[in-house]
């Protein structure tokens, strides 16, 4: 895919920055890295990158001094976690426009060639995911607009503010919609992770300390599809790489209940089936929510092929391991 060529990652720090800086190295490019976080909080930092660190990209300063010669940017940044970060922090989230508005301003003064932004399937009107197990949500079902508040109003300003800058000043734009990416390098502890990492961690403690009891946000019943990092990495750079130019779902269409991704993780660790304590206070999000991949499909001749339970496997055995190597439940990659 993309070779040789100078590119800049904003957000490479976090969880699929650090997967896209690692992919990107590999094809013989020269990196950027830049992200927010101090270097001890960083999910993946590579030598072979030109890294800074607890660079604040909200700060157009920054945004035009990083992009100077630069082929390609790939804007992961935002300040974002699981339901309970994102429902709790909307002003914060919000925040997260600056990044995107500065870059483009910078991308076209510095004459970039080509600007991807990371989205998120939280820009999709809320109405249509009021039911569990609901078809896959297709790109136009973003509009009429009503996303998330904070974090998805966020997402689809930034999204238009993409489509703007194309049309007025011809800057090539490529905009991904991410429906729950998960896997190794990411977030398990501390508030900002999601479902399937914080159950790993919860099954892992229980296993660890014979309990019989596990907390759950919610009723376990809410949906959700799930794709694999590996998988998010690959259609992000066919995506890059197309001749199109809309907002595109990059996720799985294998939609699953809370309580049935329990049951498969219970198998993986070995464990008895746990008790479940349903926390119905606690932030829940959308009833259901799936990626319709119709649009990927005919434009990339492309789908994903990790299913869930892989997946699934990989990032507990990982997560198992981090935990076991630290002595504790808390990891390296709670802050922002």
């Amino acid at each position: 895919m993309i070779k040789n060529k100078k590119i800049l990652i904003v957000g490479a720090g976090g969880f699929i920055g650090g997967h896209l800086v690692n992919r990107l190295l590999k094809g013989g490019n020269s990196i950027i890295a830049t992200d927010i976080k101090p270097k001890e909080f960083w999910f993946q930092d590579f030598s072979e990158a030109k890294n800074h660190y607890a660079m604040d990209m909200k700060d157009i300063f920054n945004c035009k001094m990083v992009t100077k010669n630069v082929d390609f940017v790939f804007n992961m940044a935002c300040n974002m976690g699981g339901m309970g970060f994102i429902e709790n922090n909307k002003a914060e989230c919000m925040q997260s426009v600056l990044i995107n508005t500065n870059l483009l301003i910078a991308c076209n003064e510095n004459k970039v060639h080509k600007y991807f932004f990371s989205s998120s399937a939280c820009a999709y009107n809320t109405k249509k995911q009021e039911n569990v197990f609901i078809d896959g949500l297709k790109e136009e079902d973003a509009y009429p607009a009503n996303p998330e508040d904070g974090y998805g109003w966020e997402k689809l300003f930034s999204e238009r503010m993409c489509r703007h800058f194309m049309e007025d000043y011809g800057l090539e734009v490529r905009v991904a919609r991410y429906h729950n990416i998960y896997g190794p390098f990411g977030t398990y502890d501390g508030g900002r992770e999601k479902a399937p990492a914080a159950l790993c961690r919860k099954i892992i403690q229980a296993k660890k300390e014979n309990k019989d009891t596990i907390d759950v946000w919610g009723d376990g019943e809410q949906t959700r599809t799930f794709l694999y990092v590996d998988e998010c990495v690959e259609g992000t750079l066919r995506l890059f790489e197309s001749n199109y130019s809309g907002p595109m779902n990059i996720g799985s269409d294998e939609q699953v209940s809370i309580n049935q991704m329990i049951e498969m993780i219970e198998n993986i660790s070995k464990v008895k089936t746990l008790n479940k304590n349903y926390q119905l206070d606690k932030p829940k999000g959308v009833r259901g929510r799936s990626s319709n991949n119709d649009l990927i499909k005919k434009v990339l001749n492309w789908s994903y092929k990790m299913n869930l339970k892989d997946g699934l496997t990989k990032t507990y055995k990982w997560i198992e391991n981090e935990m076991s190597l630290k002595g504790s439940n808390i990891n390296r990659f709670t802050k922002p």
